[in-house]
């Protein structure tokens, strides 16, 4: 996607080897139209899988959720990082390790909106390990669902993220895949859409 490249090379910043920042339009302060864009290019990209759901994880998954599912005509549902006092029915959890962060969160789904019946795409804002979207994958799967796709906002193409869920038989669609931080400088690989 041509528009987040250029959003990526003028507003990231690469702070070492492996990390960016994109919190000026991504994972903090959110350009609402450059995800509803991303949103419907999700959708287009899924549109012939019959999604029922788009899942998500807390916080910056949120925004490109939302907006894939409304261009699909779906709800969105997002796995929380900690438990609210609200969620008092049955949950489903997995534990998710997060390399930037260092920490091990468990995360979860109230059990009431995910099940059998239910056709999934998963959406990110970034791919690295591709923990995020594996615990994401074994909350669906725990349900019942049928996990269809992975969308991605931006893919660190030079970790191991997409061939464990490649693997798992899973389509992943990237629409930004950087192929190198190195020297502070991004470079991209071809996109997926």
């Amino acid at each position: 996607m041509k528009e987040l490249m250029e959003r990526i090379e003028n507003d990231g910043h690469v702070l070492g080897e492996g990390v960016l920042k994109v919190d000026s339009f991504v994972t903090h302060q959110v350009d609402p139209v450059l995800m509803e864009k991303i949103g419907k290019q999700f959708a287009a990209c899924f549109a012939d899988r019959q999604i029922t759901k788009v899942v998500t994880i807390e916080a910056s998954g949120i925004a490109p959720a939302l907006f894939a599912a409304q261009h699909l005509g779906v709800p969105m549902v997002f796995a929380r990082k900690s438990k609210s006092l609200t969620m008092n029915e049955e949950l489903l959890t997995a534990d998710v390790y997060s390399f930037t962060k260092q920490t091990t969160s468990t995360i979860s789904i109230s059990r009431k909106f995910l099940s059998a019946e239910d056709n999934v795409l998963i959406v990110d804002d970034f791919l690295a390990n591709g923990q995020a979207a594996k615990g994401l994958i074994e909350l669906c799967r725990q349900a019942g669902a049928h996990v269809d796709g992975i969308g991605i906002v931006i893919e660190k193409s030079f970790q191991d993220g997409r061939q464990l869920l490649e693997e798992m038989g899973l389509k992943v669609v990237s629409l930004a895949r950087i192929d190198s931080l190195s020297d502070g400088k991004v470079t991209f690989l071809k996109e997926d859409a």
